[in-house]
């Protein structure tokens, strides 16, 4: 049975990841509103940004996956920190992709 070649590069892969996760104005500001400050809640952020908590909740689940986020839960809240080594990773392959 033959080995199926991968087509593209670990930094090409991590780069679409992120740069789709960032693909949307909604979860820029997602991430500019983490960015300037240590964490946040769920609830918070949802009288920040001009969404419902629904859609809120469906552009942090993708930045999650994407690793982008993290997410600790304090029952009854939800409380979403920018995950830092994902977060330096990305700025350095995005930094090195347009240098």
């Amino acid at each position: 049975m033959p080995t199926e070649t991968k087509k593209y590069t670990n930094n090409q892969e991590l780069i679409a990841k992120y740069s789709n996760a960032m693909g949307h104005p909604v979860r820029v500001a997602i991430l500019q509103l983490l960015s300037k400050q240590s964490c946040c809640y769920h609830g918070d952020m949802s009288e920040e940004l001009p969404i419902a908590n629904s859609t809120l909740s469906q552009h942090l689940k993708v930045l999650r996956e994407a690793g982008l986020i993290q997410g600790d839960i304090e029952p009854p809240k939800i409380k979403y920190c920018i995950n830092k080594a994902n977060w330096n990773l990305a700025k350095g392959l995005l930094i090195g992709f347009f240098d």
